[in-house]
This record gives structure tokens, C-alpha cells and sequence, in this order.
């Protein structure tokens, strides 16, 4: 299979001596890739680096076969992402919202801003001023932005946050329908490890800024009874 994203020797420091440090790691075409480790690992770090809103100290991050650093706007033009808060402008609605982003992008027209709102069930809302969403409404609203160029990579930085149980549901049914549908290749990142588990076909566990385990998700239920067991025996052995 083809490579979505590799990651090469990265390394992202700051003054706290927190961050990431030579991270190699390569995600295929269609995958669903799980970014598992507590708050502080350094997944937000990383996911930064690998979409260009921060700069690495050391190494690279290849989108479908370009660098991040040398060629950015080939590495991203068919690259979704949602980075940290989704922070739409409150006092637009949600098709306004929409309609400002579509403007960087050809051929997003009105049929295919409805269609990105209905798929993360928020449609009926499109009226609806943002300022007025929960924060679960408001994911589902970054993850509609995410889709409007219809990337074949998407950056999902805890994209589970916020949502109730139906809504953490209809997300992960999301992004296995756009896998099988469309080959979207996913990266997530999270520290909901059950989700990862139902959703994520396989999985790195970032701990201290190191990536310190990878595998796939079927081979790791082999030889564990849960992910959540893999992540404490793996974890446990660096501390």
C-alpha cells in the first residue's frame, strides 16, 4: 500500500522541556491511525508540526509523498484538520461559517457545504448562529469545515471531545464511513482509549514525547484482552 504520512526523525522542543523527539512513524493510504497518550504526551505537538502550524527543530512530515517544511501548499491541499478548540465565528451561522471557509477552495458550492453539514448531523442547524452550539455542536461544526475540500488526509486532534455518547457514536460511524466510502485516511489523536479501540485500525502510543509502541489494532487484541491493557503494559515498562 501506499504511504498517506511518514514522519521522519521529528523533533519539536520548548522551554519546558516538553515536546516530541525523533518521532519516525508511517501511516498508509485508508488508514485509521489512533494517537493515544495522556494530556501532555505531546500529540497536539506533533499534529502541529504535521499539518504547518508550527515549526519542527529537526526532521519532516510527508503528505501523500510532500514535505510539510520544503513544498507546504502541495503537502496540504488535499489535507482536513482540526488543531486544539474548533473556534468558528460565533456570530455567524453555520452555513455562514461554511460559505467564509469555501471561498479557499474551487468547487465548494452550497450543494456541498449542505451535504459536509449532514454528514456530521448538524444540517438542520445550518441557520443557527454559532455562539448558540455546545461544544459538542461545535465539533461536529470543525469537522464539516475539515470535510469541505474533501481531503484525502485528515488531522483529528481529540475529535471525540465534548460529544455525549450518541454523539461519540455517530462520530466514530463517521469516520469508518468515510474510510470505507471515500479511503479517507485518518490520524487521531486521543485519551479515550475504548474509542480508539472500536474506531482506530491501528494505533502509537506517544508517552513523554516518545513514541514509544506502534501496532495494529487486530494484532494487538490478540495478544491483549483490551486496548487499555496494551497501553498500561507498554507504558509501564517506561516509566
Amino acid at each position: 500500500m501506499e504511504n498517506a504520512i511518514v514522519i521522519k526523525n521529528l523533533t519539536k522542543k520548548y522551554k519546558n522541556d516538553r515536546g516530541v523527539f525523533d518521532l519516525n512513524l508511517t501511516v498508509e493510504k485508508g488508514e485509521i491511525f489512533g494517537f493515544l497518550g495522556p494530556n501532555g504526551a505531546g500529540k497536539t505537538t506533533a499534529m502541529k508540526v504535521m499539518t504547518g502550524l508550527s515549526h519542527a527543530d529537526n526532521g519532516d512530515v510527508f503528505l501523500n509523498g510532500f514535505s510539510v517544511r520544503d513544498d507546504y501548499e502541495k503537502a496540504t491541499e488535499k489535507l482536513g484538520s482540526i488543531i486544539e478548540t474548533v473556534t468558528p465565528y460565533g456570530y455567524l451561522t453555520a452555513m455562514e461559517n461554511m460559505k467564509m471557509y469555501a471561498r479557499f477552495y474551487e468547487g465548494a458550492d452550497e450543494k456541498r457545504l449542505e451535504e459536509c453539514l449532514n454528514l456530521t448531523g448538524i444540517l438542520k442547524f445550518k441557520d443557527e448562529k454559532v455562539k448558540n452550539f455546545s461544544l459538542g455542536m461545535k465539533q461536529r461544526m470543525g469537522l464539516a469545515l475539515a470535510l469541505v475540500s474533501n481531503p484525502e488526509i485528515l488531522i483529528l486532534d481529540e475529535p471525540l471531545n465534548g460529544l455525549d455518547v450518541e454523539g461519540m457514536v455517530e462520530m466514530r460511524n463517521l469516520i469508518v464511513n468515510l474510510k470505507n466510502a471515500y479511503g479517507t485516511t485518518f490520524f487521531i489523536s486521543s485519551h479515550l482509549i475504548h474509542d480508539v479501540e472500536l474506531t482506530c485500525t491501528k494505533v502509537g502510543i506517544l508517552y513523554g514525547g516518545k513514541l514509544i509502541s506502534t501496532d495494529t489494532t487486530e494484532n494487538i487484541l490478540k495478544k491483549y484482552s483490551s486496548l487499555e491493557n496494551y497501553y498500561l503494559s507498554e507504558v509501564g515498562t517506561n516509566e
